[in-house]
């Protein structure tokens, strides 16, 4: 496709997991910028209401992501909604969590976990740039993965591992599918107040504690959030491919400020070789 044509033609996105919370707050921010938004959901209802919020420039999907024949549909829905053969930009957010110890998580918590977070990820992903790379679309996908696939939390299943295992998967694709011209991105979310944390912080008190461990001393917003997952679909992040962005207010690497030390070895001088 001619450079002219992509310029006159309105951009157009789909987000996974888009009925509510980051899901939702990404594609009504794509709308707000002009794209033309597919608002996927296993939730019709969901897809529907948020669709409906963005306006005429977007459609509801309803499919599984872990349905290859589901997503398949999805996307031919949305290329005769938007009159091309695929998207120019994939956000794949859908997700669900399974809580609990993992000497008690049962197998199907923990094949269910597997199978939206990371199958999921790579059936929706892999469906998307097939079509863009046989539509000649340099494309761009961003995976919305944790910060609990970087610093684990307790009882928390296979979530951790599902999100590490999509920052693997990203590499991957965008090791592979760069010469398609197609970037492969990640955001991992930190203590955000939105989606699946809004019940944690309805306590004040575990509010108020979380707070005060984030060096930036506040809790982030699906706002924070969307605006990274925007930054990495611009052309002003058209050199970056394969790199998760952590966006917590800096707390996963905050772990040493929560250690004791003792004041006296911050003025004890200059370290000698070899001291260290």
């Amino acid at each position: 496709m001619s450079s002219a044509a992509r310029v006159d033609a309105k951009r157009s996105i789909i987000v996974t997991g888009a009925g509510n919370g980051l899901g939702a707050e990404i594609a009504m921010n794509a709308g707000a910028s002009g794209w033309k938004v597919g608002v996927l959901d296993a939730n019709g209802v969901a897809a529907a209401s948020c669709a409906s919020t963005i306006g005429s420039d977007a459609i509801a999907l309803v499919a599984d992501t872990t349905d290859e024949s589901a997503i398949e549909y999805s996307l031919a829905q949305f290329a005769d909604f938007t009159k091309r053969a695929a998207p120019d930009a994939l956000v794949c957010n859908a997700g669900i969590v399974r809580f609990g110890p993992l000497l008690d998580v049962s197998i199907a918590d923990w094949r269910a976990v597997v199978d939206v977070n990371l199958t999921g990820t790579f059936t929706t992903a892999r469906a998307v740039a097939r079509r863009m790379a046989a539509a000649d679309i340099p494309g761009s996908i961003v995976a919305i993965t944790s910060m609990n696939g970087v610093a684990p939390g307790p009882n928390s299943g296979a979530y951790g591992a599902t999100k590490a295992g999509i920052a693997r998967l990203i590499q991957q694709m965008a090791l592979e599918w760069g010469q398609f011209g197609i970037r492969v991105n990640a955001v991992a979310p930190g203590l955000i107040d939105a989606g699946m944390s809004e019940p944690i912080y309805a306590d004040p008190d575990i509010r108020a504690r979380r707070s005060q461990r984030v060096p930036l001393g506040r809790l982030g917003t699906a706002a924070d959030v969307s605006g990274t997952v925007m930054f990495l679909l611009s052309d002003e992040a058209a050199y970056i491919t394969g790199t998760e962005v952590l966006v917590d207010g800096g707390v996963t690497m905050s772990v040493m400020s929560t250690l004791p030390r003792p004041q006296a070895v911050d003025s004890v001088g200059l370290v000698e070789p070899g001291d260290h």
